[in-house]
């Protein structure tokens, strides 16, 4: 080894670290590219995300032979959750993402010869997998809400053109004493008998005790000009 200024020109680390390098850019391209990025597509955060991954993998690496490789991990963990951005708030999902271009870097630079190279593709595999499977959850979640507001909007458009077929009319009623629940097959007799409208449903708006009427819509079937009207029925 030929050394300049006390350090090596050349060091056997360099495929090593040419290698993990490669490893982590492609892994690191998976996640941002095909799991947050397709929902997200925000470039500022993307740019922070590839960088702050690309400096904390050199830093753990170059740093990898002071045997503090697990402490120095863990502390990398905390001088960011102590430094955080002093920006503008992210959102809980785009932190996590934060959290992973991490772990992939320190995971891909600080891993030994105990750990084979196949064992570090499958944890960097795992993590892609699990992002996107996160984010299927979260679209499959969200479509299942449109789809339900969409079926509730249809119901109620489809009630309200069931509601156009027929009449609304206001109707002053003397006999509150069939307003009860139980008498209502029986009201809506005696209006279909004294209006001759074939009533289908009722709905109480007001009732005056003292003189013994209730105001009620009915919707009967089109047999008057389509307008709502009043009557009183004695």
């Amino acid at each position: 080894m030929i050394d300049f200024l006390d350090l090596q020109l050349y060091d056997n680390d360099l495929a090593k670290l040419a290698f993990r390098f490669v490893h982590n850019v492609l892994f690191l391209f998976l996640v941002v590219r095909f799991a947050w990025h397709p929902n997200s597509k925000d470039r500022d955060f993307a740019f922070a995300a590839v960088m702050l991954n690309i400096t904390v993998f050199f830093i753990c690496f170059t740093m990898k032979k002071l045997e503090l490789s697990l402490g120095m991990g863990l502390g990398l963990f905390a001088i960011f959750g102590v430094l955080r951005y002093r920006t503008s708030t992210i959102s809980t999902k785009d932190l996590t993402y934060l959290f992973v271009v991490i772990g992939v870097a320190v995971i891909n630079a600080l891993t030994n010869k105990k750990t084979s190279y196949l064992e570090l593709a499958l944890v960097n595999l795992s993590l892609f997998i699990a992002a996107l499977i996160g984010e299927w959850i979260i679209i499959f979640s969200s479509d299942a809400g449109k789809r339900s507001k969409s079926d509730l909007a249809a119901s109620s458009q489809k009630t309200d053109t069931a509601e156009k077929k027929s009449l609304k009319t206001l109707v002053v009623y003397d006999r509150i004493e069939l307003l009860s629940p139980d008498a209502s097959l029986q009201l809506i007799a005696d209006l279909e008998k004294r209006t001759k409208l074939s009533i289908s449903r009722y709905r109480i708006n007001e009732v005056d005790l003292l003189n013994g009427q209730a105001k009620l819509s009915v919707w009967h079937e089109l047999s008057l000009p389509p307008q709502e009207s009043t009557n009183h029925v004695t």
